[in-house]
């Protein structure tokens, strides 16, 4: 569903799943959490083991305090990266370029963070010696997670910000020693909107027999919104 409760495509949640860091004051139901965390618990896995878990925090007194946790990591984590990165340097210095949007967004994002609606901790358990390949087992729940929020109406958005913390939040949480915590996700009404993601040209993504080189059917559709962020155009390196 849209923020108006009209049903999308699979295909246009796909294409309009935006990182949703802007969250209305109101509690995500029961019945919605249950349907998110369904669809999250339907993702593949190796071997389907099905080794991912979600602790999922709303209101209560541990929960309040894993969120506190978080949002001191989480604003000192953004403060190095606007530093080292420069988002109040070049086009950040201009307060309507998409650099200086963003760096309000996060800001305002880490400064309220106690009081986003709910944050999922999804869970990796270990069953063999750490490998890198471990994500593959993990992140497409986390994946499934965030479609489902779009298409009920909600938004979300997953950082690792819990990396910092990671001590404390096992202590708070009994997480057992084998199991990763593998992100933060949060959740709730986007006070903004979902819509068209902008990324690079399809020719620069999508290769065919050749590194570097696109097949002739790469194109973008029309209307496709574009960005110049992330690593150069392969051609390029």
């Amino acid at each position: 569903m849209t923020s108006d409760d009209t049903p999308i495509s699979l295909y246009e949640g796909l294409l309009t799943t935006r990182a949703i860091r802007r969250y209305k004051d109101e509690p995500v139901p029961p019945e919605v959490l249950r349907d998110i965390l369904f669809a999250a618990t339907r993702a593949p896995s190796g071997s389907n083991r099905q080794p991912f878990r979600f602790i999922v925090l709303t209101d209560g007194p541990i929960a309040t305090e894993a969120k506190r946790l978080i949002g001191e990591s989480a604003r000192q984590f953004w403060a190095e990266k606007r530093a080292n990165d420069g988002y109040d340097r070049g086009s950040g210095a201009l307060e309507d370029s998409p650099k200086a949007r963003l760096a309000r967004t996060m800001q305002d994002y880490v400064d309220h963070y106690e009081s986003v609606p709910v944050v999922i901790l999804p869970c990796f358990v270990r069953y063999r010696e750490a490998l890198e390949t471990d994500g593959a087992s993990i992140y497409p729940a986390c994946q499934n997670l965030l479609l489902a929020a779009r298409a009920l109406g909600y938004g979300g958005v997953m950082t690792i910000w819990n990396y910092m913390v990671d001590a404390d939040l096992r202590t708070l949480l009994h997480i057992p020693d084998e199991v990763m915590i593998a992100g933060t996700v949060t959740i709730g009404r986007p006070a903004g909107s979902h819509g068209p993601v902008r990324r690079r040209p399809l020719p620069e993504l999508v290769f065919g027999d050749t590194w570097g080189i696109a097949p002739d059917w790469a194109v973008d559709p029309d209307g496709a919104g574009h960005t110049a962020a992330g690593p150069p155009p392969a051609s390029k390196v």
